[in-house]
């Protein structure tokens, strides 16, 4: 799975989603001649990433090239069960990647049209995320 090997600070803030917030990087395809996009916004876990790598590398066969365009860089912490209010905030439990609406989470090349889209398509059931499929012009 994907973590950060070292980072600035330990446990962050959580930050808020405030209303309809447009990616604008990695809006395009920039390594792939397919790719998948982004059409909701929401948080992808590290472990999301990896079954949906899994799911595209298995259907392709090994063949072909993957991208990975996201990377799960922000902290969340939890605290444990039945914990009284305050005791501070809770341990680091696993990492997300915060996607907006817009952005190229995975790209391929190196296979056909078809079998690019059946993988793509695989790959989406595994995001909790609403995506569509694009394509180099």
């Amino acid at each position: 799975m994907l973590i950060p090997k070292k980072v600035k600070h330990r446990k962050w803030h959580k930050g808020r989603r405030s209303g309809k917030r447009l990616a604008t990087q990695k809006t395009f395809l920039a390594f792939g001649a397919f790719g998948l996009k982004a059409m909701s916004e929401g948080w992808v876990t590290s472990r999301q990433i990896e079954a949906a790598r899994r799911a595209m590398t298995r259907h392709m066969k090994r063949g072909g090239k993957i991208w990975i365009r996201i990377f799960p860089d922000h902290p969340i912490t939890t605290k444990g069960s039945e914990m009284p209010m305050g005791k501070g905030k809770g341990a680091v439990d696993h990492y997300i990647a915060a996607v907006r609406t817009g952005t190229v989470l995975f790209e391929l090349d190196g296979i056909d049209e078809k079998i690019a889209e059946e993988t793509l398509l695989l790959a989406s059931y595994k995001l909790p995320l609403k995506t569509k499929i694009i394509r180099q012009t």
